[in-house]
C-alpha cells in the first residue's frame, strides 16, 4: 500500500461541480491499494499518518507535533494511480494496483481506521472510483534553513518496499591477509614525526 501525505492549510474534494469534503489545516493523504496488500498494511499506515511529526511546536522547533496534536482534519482520497510506473513507452502500466473490488474493501478499511484513530468528525473522504477535483493549499515549512518558505511539505510511505537480499555468508572462505576487519589505533612516537 502507498500513501502521499500532503500538510495543507485546506483542502477539498469536488465530483461533477458539488463539493463532497473539505478540511481546513491538516493532511491531504492520497492512498493507493496494490495487488498483495494487507489489512494489517492499511491499519500500519493509519497509524503513521497519525503519529508522523509535520508541524512545529510552540517555541519553532520544527517536526514536533502530530495532526492530532494541532487538532487537525484529514482528508483521505484513493488513488490507484500511485501504483502506476512508467518502464516502458509513454503510457502509464498500473498492472500492480489492485481491482476495484479489492481496492474498495481495503481503502474503506483503511478510512474507517483512521475515523476510529482519531475524532470521526475530522476525518473526510472522497469518493472512489470517481472523477474527483481535489484543490489545496500546501503549508510549506517557515523557517527552515533547507526549505524555501513557500515549499510543500509532501512525503511518500511504501509498505511494499523491496526486501534487502541477505549478504551470502561463505563459511569456507580463508580470510584474505589483505582484508582489515575492525579498526586499529596505532601510536607514532612523536621523534619519528620530525
Amino acid at each position: 500500500m502507498k500513501v502521499v501525505i500532503q500538510r495543507v492549510k485546506s483542502a477539498s474534494v469536488t465530483v461533477d461541480s458539488e463539493l463532497i469534503s473539505s478540511i481546513g489545516k491538516g493532511l491531504l493523504v492520497f492512498a493507493g491499494i496494490g495487488k498483495e496488500d494487507t489489512e494489517k498494511e492499511a491499519e500500519n499506515l493509519v497509524n503513521k499518518v497519525l503519529k508522523a511529526k509535520f508541524w512545529p511546536d510552540e517555541n519553532g522547533a520544527q517536526w514536533k507535533k502530530n495532526v492530532q496534536d494541532i487538532e487537525g482534519e484529514i482528508l483521505c482520497v484513493s488513488q490507484f494511480t500511485l501504483y502506476g510506473k512508467m518502464k516502458k513507452g509513454n503510457k502509464p502500466d498500473f498492472h500492480d494496483a489492485a481491482k476495484p473490488d479489492t481496492a474498495r474493501k481495503l481503502y474503506d478499511h483503511f478510512y474507517g481506521k483512521m475515523r476510529d484513530g482519531y475524532q470521526p468528525d475530522r476525518v473526510k473522504n472522497g469518493v472512489f472510483q470517481a472523477m474527483m477535483e481535489v484543490e489545496l493549499k500546501n503549508d510549506g515549512p517557515v523557517g527552515v534553513d533547507y526549505c524555501s518558505e513557500d515549499a510543500a511539505v509532501t512525503i511518500e510511505i511504501n509498505t511494499n518496499l523491496p526486501k534487502k537480499e541477505p549478504k551470502e555468508q561463505n563459511n569456507d572462505k580463508q580470510p584474505d591477509e589483505h582484508e582489515i576487519k575492525g579498526s586499529y589505533e596505532f601510536q607514532i612516537p612523536a621523534e619519528l614525526l620530525q
